[in-house]
This record gives C-alpha cells, structure tokens and sequence, in this order.
C-alpha cells in the first residue's frame, strides 16, 4: 500500500502563544524574550519543530512502555513505543519518519488588522529570601490568532499485506489525532503553567494525494478519527 495524505487544519491561540527567538541585539528597554517570526514577513510563526516535539512527547506519555515506566518521566527516545517511532521516526535504529511537519504560519492576518498580532506581556518574579523584583518584558502571540497547519503522513510499505497495511494506518491516524486532543488539554511553547500556550485546532481536512486503491477507499473512515479533535479541550476558553 502507498499514499499520501495531508492533514490540513487550522491552530487557534486560545490564550497568549510564546514560542521564543533569538535576540541578538538587546537593547535598554527591548522586550526580554521576543517570538519567533519568519525572517521575510517578520510575522510570528509555530515551527514545526515545536508541534512535533510536543505532540510526540505527550502521545509517548499517555503510553505505558514497561512496570517501570512512569508517567512523570520520559524514557530514551529509542525506548519509544513502536507506533511511535514509525510516526515521528527514530534515529537508534534509523527509522524514517511517517509524519512530516511544517512551519505553520499566519492565516487571518486581515481580521487581527485593527489589533496586531502580537502582545508584550509584563512579568514579576520575587526572590523569596530578599523580596527583590525581577521584571520581564515576555511577548506572546495574541487570542485569536490562527495559524495553517500542514502535516503530511506517508505510507509506503508493499511488504506486508494488505490487512496489515490497513491495521497500522488505523492505528497511525488514530494516535495522530490522540496527539492532537492531548495538545489541546496541555500547552504549546513555554510559560504554559502560568497561562499561555492554549491553542485549539479547527477546520480539520484530509487530502489524498498518490493514493492506491485500498488507501482512498478508507479515507471516509480516517477522517471520521478527527471528528470530536476540534471539541476535545479540557477547558473551553
């Protein structure tokens, strides 16, 4: 069996997004931790990057390896269940990966016009032994704000048989979506515990592309797998 399909969404900053870039050049008064922003628009963008590592990290964590394995912890990425491997790849053994990722960038520019796309957002730490305050300057994407998601998963295996072949692309879109409703009850980039980093993901769609027969037949079934993603959040903001 062989095919490809895109899996085409929508990622919506529920609450201020930060997902950090370099600052070289700092000077007095300059936002602390600035966004990363593609270096032609200057826009903020998700690297995909960041989507995978957080999405294979929270899909890892909702499995069981061993008795040893415990939930607040993180085995060796070689340590990986096997459905996990397969779909982000491996290094120890050479695995390719069958989920690609790319950078995500904005998409409704035009209605964040009149407000911007991103906020400075003012911070305070207090050191406990001497009350002294340590301001920072943090900037994050705003609410509302949506980025196009592409994620593009291959399946390129004529050695096993068909049944098979269709067993583990069942299993593979399914843990897709696992991954996505996991994100949506946890965080992207940093500052999650103290708010940020709440997104959603909308307006899910899979395409077909190079598919054979047996692949575009099940893609009625495949896409019925990400139905309840875009209402799987554990608190609706």
């Amino acid at each position: 069996m062989y095919g490809k399909i895109i899996i085409e969404c929508k990622l919506k900053v529920l609450t201020g997004l930060h997902i950090g870039g370099s600052n070289v050049f700092s000077p007095i008064g300059a936002v602390d931790s600035p966004v990363i922003r593609d270096p032609l628009t200057n826009k903020p963008i998700v690297p995909g990057s960041s989507l995978k590592g957080k999405m294979r990290t929270l899909l890892v964590r909702s499995f069981k390896v061993d008795n040893s394995f415990r939930k607040t912890s993180l085995p060796d990425f070689k340590d990986d269940p096997a459905v996990v491997k397969r779909l982000f790849g491996c290094h120890s053994p050479i695995i390719k990966s069958r989920l690609q990722f790319a950078d995500a960038f904005v998409c409704n520019e035009d209605e964040m016009l009149n407000i911007g796309l991103t906020e400075i957002k003012f911070e305070n730490t207090i050191q406990r032994d001497n009350a002294e305050a340590k301001p920072r300057q943090i900037e994050r994407v705003i609410s509302g704000v949506r980025f196009a998601v592409s994620m593009t998963y291959e399946y390129a295996d004529e050695s096993v048989s068909v049944e098979k072949a269709k067993a583990e692309l069942t299993e593979d879109m399914k843990n897709i979506a696992k991954a996505m409703k996991l994100l949506q009850m946890d965080y992207l980039g940093g500052h999650g515990t103290r708010g940020s980093g709440r997104v959603s993901f909308e307006e899910i769609e899979l395409q077909p592309f190079f598919c054979d027969d047996v692949m575009t037949n099940m893609l009625p079934e495949l896409k019925k797998l990400f139905e309840d993603v875009e209402s799987y959040e554990l608190l609706p903001v």
